[in-house]
C-alpha cells in the first residue's frame, strides 16, 4: 500500500514538473483550461515594475528567479481610474505582466502566436479583462497572448527634464515601450509555449488598434512582429489628424507638474502614485523621435514602416465626430475644419435640419473611422510586399441587458458600435446576453479568419468565403460581416473622396 502511495505522488511530482515552463528569467507553472489540453498562464512578468526611481523610465529586465513560479492568477492593472474591466483586481504601477493561453503539446508545434493589445482611450483597460480571453483562439491552433502596458500619465507623459535625462530615448511613449518589451519577451520565450516566434501577429481595438499602427513606424519593434491587425482606430485613433509632438507634449506635461506642486522630475517620481493619476490624463503616443521617428501618416507614406500584412476594419454603428446641438454649429463645425471643401461636405452629409444635422454628423464620424482604416490598408498596399485586408463590422449583436431598447449613440442604427466585434474575434460569447446560432456563427467564422491570419499573412481557409486583398485599382470592397460574411460593395467615391482631400491638406504642411 505504501508503494502504491509513492508510485501515485510520483506521478503527480512529474505531472507538475512537467507541466512548468522554463524562460528567460525562470520557471513557471501554468493550470488547465476548460478542456484538457489547454494551459494558462496567468501573471508572467515580462519586465520589471516601474515603481519608485524607474517610473517613467524605458522597460527594465525581469530579475530572476528560482523555483517555479505558479502562473494561476491574473498580475495587478496598470493604474487607472477605472479598473477597465477588471474591478475585482488590484490596481498598481507594478502591473508589465502578460498571461498565455496554449493548446500546444510540446515547444516544437510551432504554432502562431496573436499578442492582444487592448483599447481603452490609452487611459483604460487590461489584457486580464474577460472579454479577451484567449482559450477559444488557443483552441483554434494560435498560441495568444494578452498584455498590460502603462496607461495615462504614467504610460504617456513628457517634461524637459525627462527629456535631458533619457537623451529623447524614451521620453514619451512608455505604453508603446511597454508593448515593445512585452513583444521582445515573446520572441526570447513563446517558444517554450509552442508558439513559433517567426509568426507573431500582434492585434488590438481602439487604442490597442492604435498600438499597433504606431509599432509599425517604431524602430525598436522592427523584426519583432510578423503581421497585424487593427480594430476602429489607427495612429491618431478613430479621426483623421497628426499625432503630437514632443514639444507640445513637454509642455503639457510641465503644467500637469506645476498642479502636483512638483519642481523637478526627482519629486514628480516621489510623488504617490494615487495623487499623481489624481492629476490628470495622458494623451495617448506623441512624435518622440526615437521611439515615433515621425509621424506615422509620412512614415507608411515614404514606405518606412514596418512592412507587415495587414488586416484592419471598423463597425457600422461607431462614431467619434463631435456632436453638434444643431444645424448652425454643425454648419460651423463644418466650415471650421474643412474650410475650402465644406460646402463639398455638406453635400454629402447635409445639414439642412437639426435632426439631419444630427444624423450627418453621425454618419461622417462612421465613414471617417472607416476611411482612417482604410487608408492604413491603402498605404500599406503600396509598398507591393504585403498585402492588405479590410473588414466592415454590421452584425447586430443583442443588446446589453442595460441597454434602454438598443440605442447606444445619437442616430444609430443598430448595435454595431465601437467594441462590439471583439466577443466574435475571441468567439468568446459571454455575458447575460440573448446570443443566437447567428451570432455564434458569426464568431466562428471571423475568429477563423483572425487565426489564418495569423497563422499565413492571409485570413482564407476552407470553408469560409473568399476574402479578396484590398488593391487600389481592382478591389476597394471590405468583407462585410453580417449575418453572413461577404464581400461588401466599395464606399461612395464621393465619401471618400472628402476624407482624401482633408488628409492631404493636412499633411501638405
Amino acid at each position: 500500500m505504501r508503494y502504491g502511495l509513492l508510485i501515485i505522488a510520483s506521478a503527480a511530482a512529474f505531472a507538475a514538473s512537467n507541466d512548468a515552463v522554463k524562460l528567460d528569467s525562470g520557471q513557471v507553472a501554468g493550470i488547465p483550461g476548460a478542456t484538457p489540453e489547454m494551459r494558462i498562464f496567468k501573471g508572467i512578468p515580462f519586465a520589471a515594475p516601474p515603481v519608485g526611481n524607474l517610473r517613467w523610465r524605458v522597460p527594465q529586465s525581469v530579475a530572476h528567479w528560482d523555483g517555479v513560479r505558479n502562473a494561476d492568477a491574473f498580475g495587478p492593472v496598470c493604474m487607472q481610474n477605472a479598473a477597465g474591466g477588471a474591478s475585482d483586481q488590484k490596481v498598481s504601477e507594478d502591473c508589465l505582466y502578460l498571461n498565455v493561453w496554449t493548446a500546444a503539446k510540446s515547444a516544437s508545434e510551432k504554432r502562431p502566436v496573436m499578442v492582444w493589445i487592448y483599447g481603452g482611450g490609452y487611459n483604460v483597460g487590461s489584457g486580464s479583462q474577460p472579454e479577451y480571453d484567449g482559450e477559444a483562439l488557443a483552441k483554434k491552433g494560435a498560441v495568444v497572448v494578452t498584455i498590460n502596458y502603462r496607461l495615462g500619465v504614467f504610460g504617456f507623459f513628457s517634461y524637459p527634464e525627462l527629456t535631458r535625462e533619457s537623451d529623447r530615448r524614451g521620453a514619451a511613449n512608455f505604453g508603446l515601450l511597454d508593448s515593445i518589451a512585452a513583444l521582445q519577451w515573446v520572441q526570447k520565450n513563446i517558444a517554450a509555449f509552442g508558439g513559433d516566434p517567426k509568426r507573431v501577429t500582434i492585434f488590438g481595438e481602439s487604442a490597442g488598434a492604435g498600438l499597433v499602427a504606431n509599432l509599425m513606424v517604431s524602430p525598436q519593434a522592427k523584426g519583432l512582429f510578423h503581421r497585424a491587425i487593427g480594430e476602429s482606430s489607427s495612429w491618431t485613433t478613430a479621426t483623421i489628424g497628426r499625432l503630437g509632438t514632443l514639444a507640445d507634449a513637454e509642455q503639457a506635461g510641465a503644467k500637469f507638474a506645476d498642479g502636483l506642486g512638483a519642481k523637478s522630475l526627482a519629486e514628480l517620481r516621489a510623488k504617490p502614485a494615487d495623487q499623481v493619476l489624481k492629476g490628470g490624463r495622458g494623451a495617448g503616443p506623441v512624435v518622440d523621435g526615437w521611439s515615433i521617428p515621425e509621424d506615422p501618416g509620412t512614415v507608411f507614406a515614404q514606405g518606412k514602416q514596418n512592412d507587415v500584412p495587414v488586416l484592419v476594419g471598423s463597425n457600422r454603428d461607431e462614431s467619434f465626430g463631435a456632436q453638434p446641438a444643431n444645424a448652425e454649429q454643425f454648419a460651423e463645425q463644418v466650415h471650421r475644419r474643412y474650410g475650402d471643401n465644406a460646402d463639398t461636405f455638406l453635400k454629402i452629409y447635409p445639414g439642412g435640419s437639426d435632426d439631419q444635422a444630427k444624423e450627418s454628423a453621425f454618419i461622417a464620424g462612421r465613414d471617417e473611422m472607416a476611411w482612417v482604416m482604410r487608408n492604413w490598408a491603402r498605404m500599406e498596399a503600396k509598398t507591393g510586399k504585403s498585402k492588405s485586408y479590410i473588414f466592415f463590422f454590421t452584425h447586430q449583436p443583442p443588446p446589453q441587458p442595460n441597454a434602454k431598447g438598443g440605442k447606444f449613440a445619437p442616430g444609430a442604427r443598430g448595435t454595431a458600435v465601437h467594441t462590439s466585434e471583439i466577443p466574435y474575434v475571441f468567439n468568446n460569447l459571454r455575458g447575460n446576453r440573448a446570443w443566437t446560432e447567428v451570432d455564434r456563427q458569426v464568431a466562428d467564422t471571423m475568429s477563423s479568419y483572425w487565426v489564418n491570419f495569423a497563422a499565413t499573412g492571409d485570413p482564407n481557409g476552407k470553408g469560409l468565403p473568399k476574402w479578396f486583398a484590398y488593391d487600389d485599382s481592382k478591389n476597394k470592397s471590405a468583407m462585410e460581416f453580417g449575418d453572413k460574411p461577404a464581400m461588401g460593395p466599395a464606399p461612395n467615391d464621393a465619401q471618400l473622396a472628402v476624407f482624401q482631400a482633408y488628409y492631404d491638406k493636412l499633411y501638405a504642411h
